[in-house]
């Protein structure tokens, strides 16, 4: 070799097979299966890859798998939402005045007490908050966490919660007196509206709007959606009010459900 220096240790071996290594030989190597390999669909979505599909079918298939997995607690809660309506109805209502033989006399004293106006303001607000307990119970379903009864109550922005469904109740009653049709688009565009408040921790302004975005852009599919839970609750009215154990589970994990599908949440298998 010119100038005599001897050459590298290494230089010019040979290596195993001829060849030097391939560029990227540190790189593990492909999972199991390989690169490219078919992802899975997790059971109860009828979508490519899994995808959870806005569609009635789907929307109450994948309810009822939940509901039937832990129907006990669901009818537990009912339950106990009947029972504290009933109580606090009871605190509130003038028994003295029941056996009076002047009704007309006894509706119209209760009407403009001071005690008749504070039940029927906290009657309003404990429907609001069993509501939102069963909305939050829903949301526990989609997030793969089988709720407890105390899962149901586990939510802390209260006063968004009944601002907003105040200002639903408000919006659709003065919807109703025009002609009812009003009422009726303003009831199913802010259907969501306790979901993002509880969900997301949107404020009650913020809550609505987002319930009219999200649902706005997806009618078609939501209305047919909302009619069948419409439908599945006067059939369980029509059960003697017993369907209605089945039914109101049903429709809020179906509806919730499909909230998430909108916004793109977690949807647990």
């Amino acid at each position: 070799m010119p100038g005599g220096y001897p050459p590298p240790p290494g230089y010019g071996a040979p290596q195993p097979g001829g060849y030097p290594p391939p560029p990227g030989s540190g790189y593990p190597p492909p999972p199991n299966g390989g690169y490219g390999a078919p992802i899975q669909s997790p059971p109860g979505f009828g979508g490519p890859n899994g995808t959870p599909q806005l569609t009635v079918g789907d929307a109450l298939g994948y309810a009822w798998n939940k509901y039937k997995a832990n129907a006990g607690v669901w009818i537990g809660i009912l339950f106990i939402a009947l029972i504290i309506s009933l109580a606090v109805s009871a605190i509130f209502t003038d028994w003295g005045s029941i056996g009076d033989a002047d009704s007309a006399s006894f509706s119209d004293s209760f009407d403009f007490s001071v005690w008749g106006l504070i039940g029927r303001i906290v009657t309003t607000v404990v429907s609001y908050l069993i509501s939102a307990a069963l909305i939050r119970g829903a949301l526990n379903e989609l997030d793969g966490n089988r709720p407890g009864f105390g899962a149901f109550f586990q939510f802390s922005n209260v006063g968004a919660i009944i601002i907003a469904s105040f200002l639903v109740g408000i919006m659709t009653g003065i919807g109703l007196i025009l002609l009812i049709i009003p009422g009726i688009i303003i009831a199913f565009l802010t259907w969501w509206t306790l979901e993002f408040v509880i969900d997301q921790d949107q404020d009650a302004i913020t809550a609505i709007k987002s319930s009219f975005g999200a649902i706005s852009q997806h009618v078609g599919p939501l209305l047919l959606l909302a009619l069948a839970c419409v439908g599945l609750n006067i059939v369980g009215v029509l059960l003697c009010g017993l369907g209605l154990l089945v039914s109101i589970p049903l429709t809020i994990i179906a509806s919730t459900y499909a909230y998430r599908v909108v916004v793109g949440g977690r949807v647990a298998p």
